[in-house]
């Protein structure tokens, strides 16, 4: 089985953004794009078929243009932008990046619209809304849940990696979380194909909270097999643009950062 890194798109063109304060992939792997997004679209009394018919018209010609440039990776959804001829493009197993109508020009990195007090970055609304979608679609049985000490006010999830010194101090903190009315649901992210294996062993192991602490405290645990999510979830982290461990995300799919304190946690959730 090889890790999908070698998918990443323009990856000889493309620099990784390692996390500040979290752990970045595996140097050894193929590098990846930062999380590309874009802002959510334009509305108006268009004909619902004739809508669909332009979408289906731009994916075909995003699609035949990424083939031209020998670029394997399917369009899965394309949008508008409040920016004029600017498209957000969900590719399979990739970001989202940015196009323009002819398919021809990609655009990786932020938008940020200019005019009010603060700047305004086009590209946090329509990820987080994606990124809820696919939170809601997880099975909890698929992840490693720490509950809420009372009333669960919060949700987050957390892409970790047992391997991630930064996942350790998170991990650490967790007692301190919780008791803020914080459920932290674990989200497998090996950063690198020699991770793979332990994080499938977690996964794979009777007590997966008991496994996850013995590997963070340095401890050996008992290689295991078993039909697991771990890859499936990493996928699923490249999807949403996760480049480093840990990565923690809001319930309704605003990213927070890499390591932070119970009470940066509570005052990024509280904004």
């Amino acid at each position: 089985m090889t890790f999908p890194y070698a998918k990443t798109l323009l990856a000889c063109a493309i620099s990784v953004t390692a996390l500040l304060s979290g752990c970045s992939k595996d140097k050894a792997a193929t590098t990846k794009s930062d999380s590309l997004t874009a802002t959510s679209p334009a509305t108006g009394d268009v004909s619902p078929i004739l809508e669909r018919n332009e979408k289906q018209r731009l994916i075909t010609t995003f699609q035949e243009q990424l083939e031209k440039a020998n670029i394997k990776i399917k369009v899965t959804d394309i949008k508008k932008t409040e920016v004029p001829n600017i498209y957000w493009v969900n590719l399979e197993g990739m970001p989202s990046v940015y196009a323009t109508a002819d398919g021809k020009y990609i655009i990786q990195g932020d938008i940020l619209r200019l005019g009010d007090t603060k700047l305004h970055n086009v590209s946090e609304g329509l990820q987080a809304q994606e990124n809820q979608k696919i939170f809601e679609a997880l099975n909890t049985k698929d992840l490693i849940v720490y509950p809420a000490q009372g009333q669960t006010k919060h949700i987050v999830y957390v892409f970790t990696d047992a391997s991630c010194p930064y996942c350790h101090k998170l991990h650490e903190s967790l007692p301190e979380i919780t008791a803020k009315g914080i459920e932290v649901r674990y989200i497998a992210w090996p950063r690198g194909e020699q991770f793979l294996p332990a994080m499938e062993s977690i996964w794979c192991s009777k007590d997966r909270k008991a496994a996850f602490e013995s590997v963070v405290k340095g401890e050996a645990i008992a290689p295991a097999q078993c039909q697991n999510p771990v890859k499936s979830q990493y996928l699923l982290g490249l999807n949403i643009g996760v480049n480093g461990t840990p990565a923690i995300y809001s319930q309704d799919g605003h990213y927070l950062g890499g390591y932070l304190s119970a009470d940066d946690i509570v005052k990024k959730l509280e904004k």
